[in-house]
């Protein structure tokens, strides 16, 4: 498909509609807070591999309500000091895979975390291994609207404080330099990545790739394919809850966690993309209030952004900073 959204000049003033809940914050720390009563408990065993550059660990975590969370350590083989850290979260229905499927940061030098995602795991790549144990009322298939009823019950809740103690998870490994952290994942991947971008003070640098999960009103109105259209086809069947589901969604707003922003980020957006429209990406990224902030920018691009080049446009951003 050719270009659908706004023109680019427009996209780079465009500011979204979406309307931050006065509580916010407090929802957030109070989350956060309830789930540090749980033991971090991060466990990190040693995996053969057959791979000789790289050592890996299978890591487990307590994430949201103390839950079994899995992931992957991947260090240079022979690591002896604290290395800068790259954190990573998957995109819509992957998990963490398998080892040898993440080779790139440590690659450069650096020790790389990657987060299986909760429930998931089983549309594509090597699978994950983390259950959801979290029940929900009615949902559309999928998992945007898995506890949409509210803001407390939200699938996103869970992810988005699974992927806050993943930081501190990483963080915890000796050879791990807390200091040089960056986060880092593409499509739903890059929308946790911005909403730990907003949660977590004391990142070194954050890079959403055509992320998900932002500007919920537009993107919810604009395309008609998955996983945005998953809430319409909720709201298909449940008529008039919209003004409900609206609610819950401003809690998880990728615009409101990007007004929180405090570290440097690279950004990425296509312009043909329509499974995240280029203009709820550039809405996160002009709420971003940091301001050392850049956007790649894909002309003849769907969803499947930058791929390689965009790799590599991290590669040079990343050696500046970690």
């Amino acid at each position: 498909m050719a270009l659908f959204d706004l023109s680019l000049d427009k996209l780079r003033a465009y500011r979204s509609k979406s309307t931050e809940p006065e509580d916010f914050d407090a929802f957030w720390s109070g989350t956060l807070e309830e789930a540090r009563r749980h033991d971090l408990d991060a466990r990190f065993e040693p995996v053969d591999t057959g791979l000789t550059t790289v050592e890996v660990f299978d890591v487990t975590f307590a994430g949201f309500g103390g839950h079994l969370v899995k992931a992957w350590l991947i260090l240079p083989a022979g690591a002896s000091e604290p290395l800068p850290l790259v954190v990573e979260f998957v995109g819509y229905g992957g998990g963490r895979g398998l080892p040898h499927e993440h080779l790139l940061w440590a690659s450069t030098g650096r020790a790389h975390f990657v987060m299986d995602t909760r429930g998931q795991g089983s549309a594509w790549g090597g699978g994950g291994g983390t259950e959801d144990p979290v029940g929900s009322g009615p949902a559309f298939p999928g998992y945007m609207t898995r506890g949409i009823d509210a803001p407390e019950n939200y699938y996103y809740r869970r992810v988005f404080t699974d992927a806050v103690r993943a930081v501190e998870a990483a963080r915890s490994h000796p050879l791990a330099d807390a200091s040089r952290t960056v986060v880092t994942g593409g499509s739903q991947g890059g929308g946790i990545t911005i909403a730990v971008g907003g949660l977590v003070p004391d990142l070194a640098g954050v890079a959403p790739d055509v992320p998900f999960l932002c500007d919920f009103p537009r993107a919810t109105t604009l395309t008609d394919r998955n996983p945005y259209r998953e809430i319409g086809n909720f709201l298909k069947t449940h008529r008039g809850r919209a003004a409900d589901v609206r609610r819950t969604l401003s809690y998880f707003d990728g615009v409101h966690f990007a007004a929180r922003g405090t570290a440097p980020a690279l950004f990425s957006a296509a312009l043909e993309d329509q499974t995240c429209p280029p203009s709820t990406v550039f809405a996160a990224f002009n709420a971003w209030a940091h301001e050392d902030k850049t956007i790649e920018v894909y002309d003849f691009n769907d969803h499947e952004g930058g791929g390689p080049y965009q790799e590599a446009a991290q590669l040079r951003w990343m050696r500046d900073r970690v």
